[in-house]
């Protein structure tokens, strides 16, 4: 669903400035930046392990993200700013409209443990799941496989987007906020398969691709929040899963993404017209 979803969003965006109000506000030369926090869902996807002693495939996959529950020293105490999932952007305004920004969105991607899938592939390291396989039901229960990109399903990205005034009330002013990006992903995958030793440090495991909707209220000019929504696709062939640099997962899929941030335009201000 969320490809369909992806792929309407792209439409609507083509659309967007054919329609919107133009030339309200002077942004070119301006720089914006922006911190918030996001909630995520993933499509199901296949999980591919290779390795001296196993290659197999888990079909279908199921998913979640994992937000940190909602608290002022968990999300507002500078100590924790890193724990919940979290969205920061830096932009430059390339005139009125258009601007550049290079930022990271910090998702959680968290298996559902002992979910029963079917399986292919072959595992032959001594253990009590060893064997040939062929579409068969296995339970992925905690000694055969925890599999997470908690710290986190990290995408770092550079966006091309444009803001199109909408409505001014005073000193608010409302606006549309749309765009695409491209990016490569940088997870710290907390994996346990087949009781191995894990890898958790970062990694550069795939790419993602992304159009993004979102309305925007300004305040003074100045400072903004801002609610969007993002869907898109992430690949990631080399995700690394143990301290053997031999064993790898691969897998893709299809996330969206909304999100809610706050955050301020600097620069040499411009009377409006």
């Amino acid at each position: 669903m969320l490809k369909y979803l992806s792929s309407l969003l792209i439409i609507t965006l083509c659309g967007i400035p054919c329609f919107a109000q133009r030339d309200v506000s002077h942004l070119k030369g301006k720089l914006f930046f922006y911190w918030g926090w996001n909630t995520d869902q993933f499509s199901k996807s296949d999980l591919h392990f290779k390795g001296p002693d196993h290659d197999f495939t888990l079909n279908q996959v199921i998913a979640e993200d994992r937000p940190t529950h909602f608290s002022i020293d968990a999300y507002f105490n500078p100590g924790n700013l890193s724990t919940p999932q979290y969205n920061y952007r830096m932009g430059y305004y390339l005139n009125d409209h258009f601007s550049i920004s290079l930022g990271m969105d910090h998702m959680k991607y968290v298996m559902v443990q002992d979910q029963v899938v079917s399986i292919n592939g072959y595992i032959k390291l001594g253990s009590v799941y060893d064997g040939n396989y062929k579409n068969q039901a296995i339970q992925l229960k905690p000694d055969f496989l925890k599999f997470e990109h908690t710290n986190g399903l990290n995408y770092a990205n550079i966006e091309f987007r444009r803001l199109d005034d909408l409505i001014q009330i005073n000193h608010l002013k409302i606006k549309l906020n749309s765009g695409i990006g491209a990016g490569v992903l940088i997870p710290r995958t907390d994996a346990t398969l087949l009781n191995k030793a894990e890898y958790d440090e970062f990694h550069l495991a795939g790419y993602g691709i992304a159009p993004s909707l979102g309305i925007n209220f300004t305040f003074f000019n100045s400072f903004f929040i801002q609610t969007e929504y993002k869907a898109g696709y992430l690949n990631l062939p080399d995700i690394r899963t143990t301290i053997n640099l031999a064993d790898k997962a691969s897998q893709h899929f299809w996330f969206g993404q909304l999100n809610l941030v706050f955050g301020t335009t600097i620069g040499t201000r411009k009377k409006d017209r």
